[in-house]
């Protein structure tokens, strides 16, 4: 983060918390505005009872001006004291207010009058009547207001912690919560999706720093994805040029049948082998998903295998494929049935609202169900006798990513007859690719 961006955002904070504070401020003064300035006048009353009772007592001996001039008591003597020519109906209820307080405190109810400011300043005032033996005596004192600003320091404190804490939340779920539910889901992606997308820089600088360390490993398992894939297709590629010539060469020699079909199949299992590697090398990954009707696309991939040893059960649904990927991973099923089951290889389709279920069965005795977790993983041959025949273990492996690419699930099931013993489950989701399930059991 530049230092410019880095101070903008921090500008912004800080007029947030600013901006808390005084909003703050605002609803408490509005909320508890009255209840504050109750206690200032039950303050007040406090102190007046206590000065009248003691002045009352005093006036008996002194005057009142000696009064005035030991304690500081503005006291004037006057049968009606002046009062201000509009008075404020705020204050007058504030006095009446000061009056309840007072005649809670003391045996006699006092008089208030309005008094006019002596000092020139917006604060009310208001006169009370002493209880005196021989003249009038009034006593000046100044109502108490809750000021507008500055606020009183208990509100100041209050709206302060109650800002600091709204935009410590806020900091928390935009530069915190956030960017790490966006980094939580990108991890989520990483595995399922075929390439997965860097995520933007944003957040606390510490969340700042985990997403570009995720956006670098992104970058190295591209690198390294892409090294693979580009091995991977080279080695086929150039394995297919000496196998046309060798497949040349063959033809123009003059060999015994035996020997010519063996070197036919040793060509044709290198072949099969060379087509899956450029397949799991993600040869298709880039093939757009269509929708179409899976019964005819069913008919169409499985019309090259014989028909003799292959049953089809479909049921009329489209759904949204990449029919070439798919058509290949069928294949690769179909290959595996025939080479290492018992024919017949029953495929049956069937769906219903939520998914497809395409179905390979065999009659032979299947893979045990403790390595079925394992004949997902690339170049793991249940037996070492499959090798022998023209696959490296790649079958099961390409199959399952095709899977992924689909968002769809791979499972197996053992059977008993009907309509076959093994079987291999290929099931898809019928609105779209969905998080991917590598490996169910039923």
């Amino acid at each position: 983060m530049t230092l410019q961006r880095r101070l903008k955002t921090s500008s912004a904070w800080i007029g947030l918390l600013s901006g808390s504070w005084l909003l703050g401020v605002l609803m408490l003064q509005l909320l508890f505005g009255q209840r504050l300035e109750r206690l200032q006048i039950e303050r007040l009353g406090q102190e007046l009872a206590l000065n009248l009772r003691l002045s009352e007592l005093i006036l008996e001996r002194y005057p009142p001006a000696l009064i005035s001039e030991l304690t500081g008591l503005d006291l004037q003597i006057a049968v009606v004291p002046t009062a201000p020519e509009r008075p404020n109906q705020a204050a007058q209820k504030r006095a009446e207010a000061l009056r309840l307080e007072l005649c809670s405190r003391m045996n006699l109810c006092p008089r208030l009058l309005p008094a006019a400011s002596t000092d020139n300043s917006d604060r009310p005032q208001v006169w009370i009547e002493l209880v005196s033996p021989l003249e009038p005596v009034w006593l000046r004192s100044e109502l108490p207001t809750l000021r507008s600003w500055p606020p009183e320091p208990t509100l100041l404190a209050l709206a302060l912690v109650g800002a600091i804490v709204s935009t410590g939340g806020i900091y928390l779920f935009l530069e915190v919560r956030r960017p790490l539910q966006t980094l939580e889901k990108g991890l989520s992606d990483v595995g399922h999706a075929s390439d997965p997308e860097k995520l933007p820089t944003q957040g606390a600088p510490e969340v700042q720093r985990i997403t570009q360390r995720f956006n670098a490993m992104l970058q190295r398992l591209a690198v390294n994805q892409q090294e693979r894939s580009t091995m991977l297709a080279g080695i086929a590629h150039d394995l297919r040029a000496p196998i046309t010539r060798l497949r040349f060469r063959l033809s123009m020699q003059d060999l015994e049948e035996e020997e010519r079909k063996q070197f036919h199949g040793d060509l044709q299992a290198l072949e099969r082998i060379t087509n899956q590697f450029l397949l799991f090398a993600g040869e298709g990954d880039r093939e757009h998903p269509v929708e179409c009707p899976l019964d005819q696309w069913l008919a169409e991939a499985v019309a090259g295998q014989p028909k003799d040893q292959l049953k089809l059960e479909v049921s009329p649904t489209n759904a949204t494929i990449r029919p070439v990927a798919l058509s290949r991973a069928l294949s690769n099923l179909i290959d595996n049935a025939l080479s290492y089951g018992e024919p017949p290889v029953v495929i049956r389709l069937t769906h219903d609202n939520a998914r497809v279920l395409i179905e390979v069965w065999d009659q032979g005795r299947g893979i045990l169900e403790d390595q079925w977790q394992r004949a997902l993983q690339p170049f793991h041959r249940i037996d070492a006798a499959r090798g022998q025949q023209g696959h490296c273990g790649l079958g099961l492996a390409i199959a399952s990513h095709v899977m992924q690419q689909h968002g769809g699930t791979i499972r197996f099931r053992q059977g008993h007859g009907d309509p076959g013993r093994f079987a291999v489950l290929l099931e898809l989701p019928v609105d779209g690719p969905k998080k991917p399930v590598f490996l169910q059991k039923t």
